[in-house]
């Protein structure tokens, strides 16, 4: 592979991801093919398009690169350089006409993630954050909250397709929380959640049985807006298949943590 250039792959992987939205917004408003992989988990014509899209424009941005995403993967293994794709997280949301849909797309290099975009195309934000040069939307700088209060707070969450493996927990934090916060929010879409945590829109994000195409590059975005990024137990860090994520401004974290825990 040649010599990697960070910046000019930032640069191409926004236009791409652009492209991937445009996709969408075509698809918006039109009569949508849906296909169940399980009760309550869709998969349409436009998640698929939009990942073969994506294979073959990063293909050419990276050559050479592996991909781990949500409509083929199976035993994918992270390879030194290995893009991370959900091609339309929110599939749910699109079928029944809502918004709140994104593009995923994190870049792997050896043992962390250096690259994120989040492109949300019904609402016209791309998200973006590089290793160490903070997180942008829009090409603007943004941060997380430093809200401490929680009574202050606006959480949100997400309900995993096997809900009812979860329903008891899902319901034993909303008790918990739901009293001591302003409110907590559930759009259905883990990158988006991540992404409005990162730009301060949320105090917190918590959410179980997630997979590495639903976090890559939200957990960048949130890291480099300045919040933190854990399991559950603050103490426990976040890595691919962790049971549960845990992500805030850093200011509630521990206290956030205690409650979901029980602590």
């Amino acid at each position: 592979m040649s010599a990697f250039n960070d910046q000019a792959v930032m640069d191409g992987l926004k236009g791409i991801a652009l492209q991937a939205g445009n996709i969408v917004k075509e698809a918006a408003g039109k009569a949508k093919k849906i296909v169940h992989k399980g009760r309550i988990d869709l998969v349409t014509e436009t998640d698929v398009a939009v990942e073969n899209m994506l294979k073959k424009e990063l293909s050419i941005l990276l050559p050479g690169s592996d991909f781990l995403a949500e409509e083929s993967a199976k035993d994918t293994e992270l390879g030194e350089f290995t893009w991370i794709i959900d091609p339309l997280d929110g599939t749910t949301n699109f079928a029944h006409g809502l918004p709140f849909v994104a593009n995923s797309i994190a870049l792997w290099h050896r043992d962390r993630i250096i690259l994120g975009v989040i492109n949300l195309p019904l609402l016209d934000e791309l998200f973006s954050a590089m290793e160490g040069r903070g997180a942008h939307m829009n090409g603007k700088r943004i941060s997380v909250t430093d809200e401490a209060v929680m009574e202050k707070t606006l959480l949100a969450t997400g309900f995993p397709y096997a809900i009812d493996d979860h329903l008891e927990t899902i319901l034993k934090h909303l008790r918990t929380l739901l009293p001591l916060t302003q409110g907590i929010r559930r759009p259905g879409a883990a990158a988006l959640d991540l992404a409005y945590v990162a730009c301060g829109r949320y105090d917190g994000f918590y959410e179980s049985a997630l997979n590495p195409w639903d976090t890559a590059a939200g957990i960048l975005l949130v890291k480099e807006a300045g919040g933190r990024v854990s399991e559950f137990k603050a103490g426990i860090p976040y890595k691919f298949g962790s049971a549960s994520i845990l992500a805030t401004n850093g200011s509630i974290h521990e206290e956030l943590s205690g409650l979901l825990c029980g602590d």
